[in-house]
């Protein structure tokens, strides 16, 4: 057998090389000028510990909990170059969430999760903002792993 026979590509197929840079025609230190008309930040997985619940019971031990954040931007937040400086800080939107999950106590998962929507659209430049808010052994008659909620909300 020849060498390089067994990675032979089948007749018809051609192999392309990917070289660095060479995908969107981006400017050297730039990015590729997106002609796009949304551009969202997904963050999955946000935890944190509070006294969210209807019963004082509820309230009384710290539970988990976890929220799924979709954020609509502004195109024009999108990054000029390929510097971290220039993009929108995942981080400041996973902080906001967790300031304001631990900050106050909410008898409602829907409550907490409008003020989410509340705070993301009044603190950043989202347009908007879809929250999904998950809690872990709920206080129900049958057994439930977990309840979610979902809110979206937009600026007027």
């Amino acid at each position: 057998e020849r060498h390089g026979a067994k990675d032979r590509l089948p007749a018809g197929s051609r192999q392309i090389r990917w070289r660095p840079g060479s995908v969107g025609r981006a400017k050297p230190g730039g990015v590729t000028r997106y002609a796009g008309s949304d551009y969202r930040i997904h963050l999955d997985g946000i935890r944190f510990r509070a006294r969210h619940g209807a019963s004082e019971q509820e309230r009384y031990l710290l539970q988990d909990f976890v929220v799924d954040l979709r954020v609509r931007l502004p195109l024009d937040t999108l990054p000029k170059s390929d510097e971290r400086s220039h993009v929108y800080d995942y981080d400041r939107l996973a902080s906001l969430v967790v300031e304001e999950g631990t900050a106050n106590s909410y008898k409602l998962l829907e409550t907490l999760a409008g003020r989410l929507i509340d705070r993301l659209l009044d603190d950043t430049p989202a347009t908007e903002a879809t929250v999904r808010l998950r809690k872990f052994g709920p206080p129900t008659t049958a057994s439930v792993d977990t309840v979610a909620i979902e809110l979206t909300g937009s600026r007027a």
